[in-house]
C-alpha cells in the first residue's frame, strides 16, 4: 500500500512519501523538489511539469496554468471572469455552463474540462511518486484549500480517478500544515492546550487557521480565508504598474502580446522577491517586445503603496480569525506562517501587529502541506504505525436539509396539507467525519435536499443545492406511514453523503414471563426490551447526541438488544404478554449530486487520458531512437578517422562516411519528423557497415588477455602432469599422459591460429577470435580439471591388536556389569574368577 501526500497547488506542486525513517519530499525527472502545474500542448505530444515550463513563453496560447482557479467553478463566476484576464489560453462556456479549455493538440482543435487537465497533472505527479518508490501508487492524501465548495471537492476527486489514484483523504491545507507541525512536538500539555495560529499565503488566496493543540491532538478551532488574495497579486501590482509606463516612455501595449505578458510578469515577480529583502530593485528586459528593450525600478516603499488595498484585506483576515476563534492575542502560543507569498515584509509586518506576536517560520513554507498529508495517509494506511495523534478538523460551512413534510396538526385533529421543512444538520464549525441520524415517517418514496446554509463565504454564482437523495420505494404493512431511518454523513473529504436509510416496524408478539422471584427481578427480563417510545409523527426529528453508539450502528437505543426465545409450555402461556418487537428493513437509497461529472463521461476521461499517456509514451521513444541515430552518426564518425583509422580499409571508410553524412542531411531534412520504426531501421542499415570495423577493433583489445589465460591453463595442466610431487602420485600415468597430450593439441591449435592472425593486416576480418579462444579454454579445463584434481584413495584401516594377556573380554565384561543384551533386556550375572569352571575362563588361563 502506498503511503504519498500531494499537495496540488495553483503554481507548483510538491509530493512526499513516508518511509521507515519519516517523511522524504521527492524529486522530479529534473532533480527538483517542486513540479509546476502546467500541461503545454503540441502537434506531436504533451508535456506536464517541468518539461511545460519552456511553453510559458515559447506557446503561452497552448501552455494551461493556474487550472485549481477554475476547478469547479462556474464561467460566469466574476471570480473566474477576472482570473482568466490573466490567463493566455482560450477558454469558452461549456454547455453544462462551466469553463472548457481549448488548444491546438495533434494538429487539431481539442478542448479539455479543467477536471481533465487537472488529472494530466496528478498523472505526472503519480508517476513521480512511483519511481521513487518503485512500486505502483495509487493510495494518497490530497491537500484541498479550506474554502473548496462540495463540487470542487467531488471535481478534484474525478481528477484523481482520472489519474488512477485513490484519496483516503481530501485533506484542508491548514489542517494538513497544523499536523505536521504539532505531530512531532513532545513538549505538548496534557490539560491546557495552546493556541497556534498559521497563515498560508499562497499563489492566489490566503487562509488562516486557529489551532488548540493537546497531547495527541489537534483541534481547528476557526478558519478564514480571502479566496483572491495571494502572491500573485502583489506580481499583478508590479505588472500593471510597468505596463503603464513602458506605454507612456516606449510606447509599447505589452498586454495585447501574450508571449511579453508572461516574460513582464515573471521578470515582476523576481522584482518581488529582490524587494523581500532588499529596499530596491531593478528591472531589465531585452527586446520584449517590437524589439525594444525596457528598463524599471522600484523601492520598497513605492511597492507597499500600490499593494496598500491588499495590505488591508490581509488585517481584516486576520481581525476575522482572531474573532471567530474568540481568543484573545495574549492566550496564542505562536503565529506560523507558510506560503510561497508570505515572505513579503509588509505582510509580516501586518501579522505581527494583529496577532501581537512575531511571525514563526520554523516550518518549510513550502513542503509543510505535503508533509501533512503524507502524516496523514500513514495514519490511514495500515503499513505504518504512528504515534498516536488525532486530528479533529474543522467543516468551514453549514449544512442543512430540506424536505417535505406534514404541517402541524390541526384544531380538528387532522393533517392540513403539506409543508416545506428544514433542518441544519452540520453547523459550520462541525467536526470531519460526522454522522447523524434523522427520523422521518412517510407512506412511500420521498426526497431529501442537501443545502448551504449560508452562502455568504461561497464564491458568487455557487449553487445552493448540493445533492438531491431519493429514499425509496418502500411500502409499510402494519402502519398508515412507515418510520425511516436515515444516516447523513459528513465524511473525510468533507462531502455530504447519505449512507442509508432503514424502514423499523413494529410488531406486537408473545413472550412468555416466568414469575419474579421474591426480592428480585423477573428471570426473563432482558435489559432493553422495554417498550419503546412512540415519537411525535408530525415532523421528523434529528437524534439528539453526535457519533453515539446508535448513529455508528445505525440502530436505535431503544431497540432491544437481545431476542430470548423461551420453550413454550402449558405454564409459561398463562404468564404470557404481548410486547413489541422491532423489525428492519434496508431502503434503497439513490443520490443525485449537483454539478457531479456523470459515470460515462468519468470514465471517457479515462479512457482519454490513457490514449494521451500512451501517445506520449510513443513520442519519447522516437525520440529516444532519433536521437540514438543521431548520437551514432557523430560518434562513428570521430572514431572512423582515429580510434578505427587501421581497421578499416580506405573503400569502408569512403561508404561509411558518405551513409554518415547522408543520414545526418536526412535527420534535419525529410528524417526531422518521422516515427519509430523508421529511426530503427536507419541505425540497422549503419551499423551494418559500422559493427564489423568496431568489432576488429574490439577483437584487437580482447584477444591478448585471452590468449594469455589459455597458455597459462596449458603450463598449469601440463607441469602438474609431468612433475614429480608426491601429491600427484595416486593419479594413473596413463590419465596424465592424456593431460599431456590435451595440453599440447591446444597449444598447437593456438600457435597455428596465431600465425594466421599475423599476417592479417587489422582492416582484415581476425582468424583468430577471442570467443573462440574462450571456448578451447573451457573445452581444456573440462578435460583436464577432474583428472588432476581427483582425490587420493583412503589409506587402509590397520588391524586390531590382539587383547592383552589378563585383559577381561568387553563382553564379558558388560555381561558382569549387568549391561543390556541385545533383545534390550539387563541382566546381573555373578562375575566369573580366574578359577571358574567356564571352557573360555579356562583357555584364558591356558594362553
Amino acid at each position: 500500500m502506498s503511503v504519498v501526500g500531494l499537495d496540488v497547488g495553483n503554481e507548483n506542486c510538491i509530493v512526499a512519501v513516508a518511509r521507515q525513517r519519516g517523511i522524504d519530499v521527492v524529486l522530479n525527472d529534473e532533480s527538483k523538489r517542486e513540479t509546476p502545474a502546467l500541461v503545454s500542448f503540441n502537434d506531436k505530444q504533451r508535456f506536464i511539469g517541468t518539461a511545460a515550463s519552456a511553453g510559458l513563453t515559447m506557446t503561452p496560447k497552448n501552455t494551461v496554468a493556474q487550472i485549481k482557479r477554475l476547478l469547479g467553478r462556474k464561467f460566469n463566476d466574476p471570480e473566474v471572469q477576472q482570473d482568466l484576464q490573466l490567463l493566455p489560453f482560450k477558454v469558452t462556456e461549456g454547455p453544462d455552463g462551466y469553463p472548457l479549455i481549448h488548444v491546438q493538440y495533434l494538429g487539431e482543435s481539442r478542448s479539455f474540462t479543467p477536471t481533465q487537465i487537472l488529472g494530466m497533472i496528478m498523472s505526472n505527479l503519480k508517476s513521480i511518486a512511483e519511481k521513487n518508490l518503485q512500486t505502483h501508487v495509487a493510495d494518497c492524501v490530497i491537500g484541498i484549500p479550506v474554502f473548496f465548495t462540495e463540487i470542487q471537492r467531488r471535481a478534484l476527486l474525478d481528477a484523481a480517478a482520472i489519474a488512477g489514484l485513490r484519496p483516503l483523504r481530501l485533506m484542508h491545507e491548514t489542517t494538513a500544515t497544523a499536523l505536521a507541525y504539532g505531530i512531532y512536538k513532545t513538549d505538548l500539555p496534557e490539560t491546557d492546550p495552546i493556541n497556534v495560529v498559521f497563515v498560508d499565503v499562497g499563489h492566489a488566496a490566503m487562509q488562516i487557521c486557529v489551532v488548540a493543540f493537546r497531547k495527541g491532538q489537534l483541534k481547528v478551532l476557526a478558519h478564514a480565508f480571502d479566496r483572491s488574495l495571494g502572491g500573485r497579486d502583489f506580481d499583478e501590482v508590479l505588472f500593471q504598474y510597468f505596463c503603464g509606463k513602458f506605454k507612456e516612455e516606449y510606447k509599447i501595449d505589452v498586454p495585447s502580446n501574450s508571449r511579453a505578458c508572461q516574460r513582464l510578469r515573471s521578470a515582476c515577480e523576481k522584482m518581488k522577491k529582490v524587494l523581500s529583502a532588499n529596499a530596491e530593485a531593478p528591472l531589465n528586459i531585452e527586446c520584449l517586445m517590437d524589439e525594444k528593450d525596457v528598463r524599471g525600478f522600484m523601492k520598497r516603499e513605492d511597492f507597499e503603496k500600490l499593494a496598500q488595498p491588499m495590505l488591508e484585506r490581509v488585517r481584516a483576515l486576520c481581525e476575522r480569525a482572531l474573532a471567530e476563534g474568540n481568543i484573545p492575542t495574549d492566550k496564542l502560543y505562536s503565529v506560523e506562517v507558510v506560503g510561497s507569498g508570505s515572505r513579503v515584509p509588509s505582510v509580516l509586518k501586518i501579522l505581527t501587529s494583529v496577532f501581537k506576536k512575531e511571525p514563526s517560520r520554523t516550518m518549510n513554507a513550502s513542503e509543510c502541506i505535503a508533509r501533512g498529508c503524507a502524516l496523514q495517509c500513514a495514519m490511514l494506511s495500515p503499513t505504518f504505525r504512528v504515534r498516536d495523534f488525532e486530528v479533529q478538523d474543522a467543516f468551514p460551512f453549514s449544512i442543512c436539509l430540506a424536505w417535505k413534510g406534514a404541517a402541524p396538526e390541526s384544531e380538528e385533529g387532522g393533517f392540513t396539507g403539506e409543508a416545506s421543512c428544514s433542518s441544519v444538520v452540520f453547523p459550520k464549525g462541525n467536526p470531519v467525519p460526522s454522522t447523524k441520524m434523522l427520523t422521518f415517517y412517510r407512506a412511500g418514496t420521498f426526497q431529501v435536499d442537501a443545502l448551504y446554509a449560508d452562502m455568504q463565504d461561497l464564491p458568487p454564482g455557487t449553487p445552493q443545492k448540493i445533492n438531491t437523495v431519493t429514499i425509496g420505494p418502500f411500502k409499510p404493512t402494519k402502519a398508515e406511514k412507515a418510520k425511516i431511518k436515515v444516516k447523513i454523513r459528513l465524511n473525510l473529504h468533507g462531502i455530504v453523503s447519505v449512507e442509508s436509510a432503514t424502514m423499523i416496524e413494529e410488531e406486537e408478539v408473545e413472550i412468555p414471563v416466568s414469575s419474579k422471584v421474591e426480592g428480585g427481578p423477573s428471570a426473563m427480563e432482558v435489559e432493553g426490551n422495554q417498550a419503546p417510545k412512540v415519537p411525535d409523527l408530525n415532523d421528523p426529528s434529528v437524534d439528539t447526541g453526535e457519533n453515539n453508539a446508535a448513529d455508528s450502528n445505525g440502530m436505535d437505543n431503544d431497540e432491544p438488544a437481545v431476542d430470548v426465545k423461551p420453550v413454550e409450555t402449558e405454564a409459561s402461556k398463562k404468564d404470557a404478554s404481548k410486547k413489541k418487537k422491532s423489525k428492519r428493513k434496508d431502503v434503497l437509497v439513490k443520490e443525485s449530486p449537483f454539478g457531479a461529472l456523470p459515470q460515462g463521461d468519468l470514465q471517457k476521461a479515462v479512457e482519454q487520458e490513457y490514449e494521451m499517456a500512451l501517445q506520449d509514451r510513443v513520442m519519447e521513444e522516437t525520440k529516444d531512437k532519433k536521437n540514438a541515430v543521431e548520437a551514432y552518426v557523430y560518434d562513428m564518425r570521430n572514431k572512423m578517422y582515429e580510434k578505427y583509422r587501421e581497421y578499416a580499409t580506405d573503400a569502408e571508410r569512403e561508404d561509411l562516411a558518405a551513409r554518415l553524412q547522408e543520414t545526418e542531411d536526412w535527420l534535419y531534412e525529410d528524417g526531422e519528423d518521422e516515427t519509430k520504426g523508421v529511426y530503427v531501421a536507419k541505425l540497422a542499415d549503419l551499423k551494418k557497415l559500422g559493427d564489423p570495423i568496431e568489432e576488429r577493433f574490439k577483437e584487437e583489445e580482447a584477444r591478448g588477455p585471452c590468449v594469455e589465460q589459455l597458455l597459462y591453463c596449458i603450463n598449469s595442466f601440463r607441469e602438474a602432469a609431468i612433475s614429480k610431487d608426491a601429491k600427484f602420485d595416486h593419479i594413473d600415468p596413463s590419465e596424465k599422459e592424456k593431460v599431456v597430450v590435451e595440453c599440447n593439441t591446444a597449444e598447437e591449435w593456438l600457435k597455428e591460429k596465431r600465425s594466421q592472425q599475423e599476417h592479417l593486416p587489422r582492416s582484415a576480418n581476425p582468424a583468430l577470435l577471442s570467443s573462440d579462444v574462450k571456448k578451447k579454454m573451457e573445452a581444456l579445463d573440462r578435460f583436464c580439471k577432474p583428472i588432476m584434481t581427483k582425490a587420493r584413495p583412503a589409506p587402509p584401516k590397520p588391524a586390531s591388536p590382539p587383547p592383552s594377556k589378563g585383559a577381561p573380554n568387553k563382553e564379558s565384561e558388560g555381561s558382569a556389569n549387568g549391561t543390556a543384551t541385545e533383545n534390550g533386556d539387563a541382566q546381573a550375572t555373578e562375575p566369573m574368577d580366574a578359577d571358574s569352571t567356564n571352557p573360555e575362563g579356562e583357555r584364558m588361563q591356558t594362553d
